[in-house]
């Protein structure tokens, strides 16, 4: 049985605004923000950020009024304390991670370890 908690990774209010307009558009309200942490990238491990309708026992949902993130058992010790935040400037746009975990990342970005 999945399980709600009140801490692991936190969401911006710009990245809760995001969420909730990119599932608003997908018409759908059996969406969730699923965050995980893969092996890969140059720097060892990878984040990803998709959307998801199942729940998995061992996951781990967290709820920013309304929009739930979910993060599997496995990803939870590497993204407990993680910030993610939505820019939107005119040198960037994306959702980005603020990890106190990781301990260096690699060029663009996209990896860590």
């Amino acid at each position: 049985m999945s399980q709600t908690i009140e801490s692991g990774v936190t969401l911006t209010e710009q990245a809760q605004s995001k969420v909730r307009a990119l599932i608003s558009a997908e018409g759908r309200d059996d969406l969730r923000l699923r965050v995980a942490v893969q092996p890969g990238g140059c720097s060892g491990l990878i984040y990803q950020l998709y959307f998801d309708e199942q729940l998995e026992e061992s996951d781990y949902i967290r709820d920013f009024d309304g929009v739930e993130v979910v993060v599997d058992k496995m990803s939870l010790p590497y993204l407990d304390g993680a910030s993610i935040d939505f820019e939107d400037t005119i040198q960037k746009q994306g959702f980005t991670i603020d990890n106190p975990n990781a301990a260096g990342s690699c060029a663009c970005g996209d990896s860590f370890n």
